[in-house]
């Protein structure tokens, strides 16, 4: 008979519960879960079997206690709880990169983002707050990996042979039994509401999958490396590229977070429309017209660099080993092709606040970068100056100037103010009082925070909506103002914006418009389909975003001459 103190005993089969509710979450929580199906909860999703405790269990089981194979046992166990630990620790960092970017960690390509994430945090609450944040990551992974191993070292103390026989064979007993219903549950294919199987095999998948990131992106580097091989475009003479815009002035513009539920998602869609209904009408008494589709970016909610490097380079370029790949190589980009045939290429880079080498790259004569744009006003959190002062200096440091070569520039532009955390969102003023950016002053004074906005969901996707709206009206409203008959305007969407505002389920489609007075421009995309006005119709083409360099230069060069 026990001598054991009734206390005691609650405390150990408590601390005996918790240790196994520990295992079973970090092994039944799924990595996506804000995508579960429609109908399904946290709480429908717990309501699984994981086969990982099954055969852990079993195999704790069948190791003795002692002797050779007993000293194993103790080593085993710490070892299962450490790697259950680590790849909790993943499954946390995927549930943020699903909340975020709607994908999985690559832990063998990602770690380049963990500096960037933390810039974004620091340019957004603050850099004591950024730090805190780090530290408290930090934490929180030692205290899970060290967590686990306790869990399931405790649990292996309960499996343990040196524990009376009733209770081993309780043990045995139950471990079959619900080895039992797996299987049974496993064979008849039982399901949650919209597909979840009731026996789980999530944890191993997961295990799977990050394990097997190094090779299969050993794998894919070789592959790239042949996609990049293959250009029909490699060699083209320059008098055969771009014949069909050689006396445009050309303005490639990236509108940052622009993506199809901006015009489609009637929860935040209304500023957007009402800016794209106003610029409509004044765009058409300045005598433009326009065209629109989408494209499918290679990136969702960020990594805007990657879908810039897609459009212009005709690659899918979706993590960070293809973008180091592809700056790399000498891949005819749009802006270079452009260089080859005789233009000017500028890149206006606001967004660049360090060192930018890619842009040798691309093919650029001059970058303005945001230390070279003559801004004096504040930052609006990420973004280092607004978009209508952006297109302002565009205008006084390259499309006005007196000896330029009408005809003969390719600018590619890119805008921030609709970025993340979109909290202060800029205001339009006057084209003649922008200035140098002083007088933006004002808008940040008082304004709200981000730490503020973040707190309301609804307003997050409203102020996402204006600051779209804003980005639009300095893009167009510069055209209205300034461009002359010459001028043709392609602008997009780099990807959606973060789930927190489309969901877990939108599609990765972002309009993309062409802008020009001269009809000829738009008789050259004719056979694309796509639909008049600066809004693509819900049935508008959607091609793949790599597939747009190949059919630009195709539209635009000899093979798209008129016959």
């Amino acid at each position: 008979m026990s001598n054991e103190k009734p206390y005691r005993r609650v405390v150990r089969h408590l601390t005996t519960g918790f240790a196994a509710v520990l295992v079973f979450l970090a092994l039944i929580v799924p990595d996506q879960i804000f995508r579960l199906p429609p109908g399904n909860s946290v709480f429908t999703a717990l309501l699984r079997v994981p086969v990982e405790a099954l055969i852990a269990g079993a195999i704790l089981l069948l190791l003795p206690d002692r002797g050779r194979l007993g000293r194993v046992r103790r080593p085993l166990a710490a070892t299962l709880g450490a790697l259950l630990g680590l790849l909790t620790v993943v499954k946390l960092i995927d549930i943020g990169f699903f909340a975020v970017l709607a994908r999985r960690f690559d832990p063998a390509l990602d770690w380049i983002l963990v500096d960037d994430g933390f810039n974004f945090l620091t340019d957004s609450v603050g850099k004591p707050a950024a730090i805190g944040a780090a530290a408290g990551a930090v934490v929180v992974a030692v205290v899970l990996v060290a967590g686990m191993t306790w869990a399931v070292l405790r649990l292996n103390g309960v499996l343990g042979t040196n524990r009376p026989g009733q209770r081993r064979t309780w043990a045995v007993r139950g471990l079959s039994a619900v080895a039992a219903a797996w299987i049974a549950l496993a064979a008849l294919g039982t399901q949650l509401i919209g597909g979840i199987p009731v026996a789980s095999h999530t944890a191993a998948e997961l295990a799977a999958h990050t394990a097997l990131a190094l090779p299969n992106d050993l794998r894919d580097r070789k592959r790239f490396a042949e996609e990049v091989a293959v250009d029909a475009y490699r060699g083209r003479p320059a008098d055969q590229l771009l014949t069909g815009l050689r006396d445009k002035d050309v303005i490639i513009s990236f509108v940052e977070s622009y993506g199809r539920d901006a015009l489609e998602n009637p929860q935040f869609n209304g500023a957007v429309l009402d800016s794209l209904t106003a610029n409509s009408a004044r765009l058409a008494e300045a005598g433009f017209a326009a065209r629109s589709g989408y494209l499918t970016s290679s990136t969702a909610g960020g990594g805007s660099w990657l879908a810039h490097a897609t459009f212009l380079s005709g690659l899918w370029i979706d993590n960070e080993q293809r973008y180091r790949s592809l700056v790399s190589s000498d891949r005819l980009t749009l802006t270079r092709a452009f260089g080859k045939s005789g233009h000017r290429t500028v890149g206006v880079e606001p967004g660049i606040t360090f060192a930018w080498p890619e842009g040798q790259f691309y093919g650029y004569d001059h970058i303005y970068d945001s230390h070279t744009l003559g801004y004096n006003g504040p930052a609006f959190s990420w973004s280092t100056m607004p978009d209508q002062y952006v297109m302002s200096a565009f205008q006084k440091l390259e499309y006005a100037k007196r000896d330029r070569n009408p005809g003969r520039l390719l600018a590619e532009i890119t805008l921030t103010s609709s970025h993340t955390p979109w909290a202060p969102v800029p205001s339009m003023v006057d084209w003649d009082a922008v200035g140098d950016g002083s007088v933006y002053g004002p808008m940040v004074t008082g304004a709200e925070s981000p730490q503020n906005l973040w707190k309301q969901s609804d307003r997050v996707r409203s102020e996402y909506a204006r600051s779209v709206a804003y980005s639009l009206d300095s893009l167009l409203g510069y055209l209205t103002r300034y461009a002359d008959d010459d001028m043709v305007m392609v602008f997009l969407g780099d990807h959606q914006p973060a789930p927190v505002v489309v969901g877990q389920n939108a599609t990765r489609d972002v309009p993309i418009t062409i802008v020009a007075k001269d009809p000829k421009v738009f008789d050259r995309i004719a056979s694309w389909g796509w639909s008049d006005g600066l809004k693509p119709a819900p049935d508008a083409p959607v091609w793949r975003m790599d597939t747009f360099r190949d059919r630009f230069l195709a539209a635009y060069g000899p093979e798209g001459d008129p016959h």
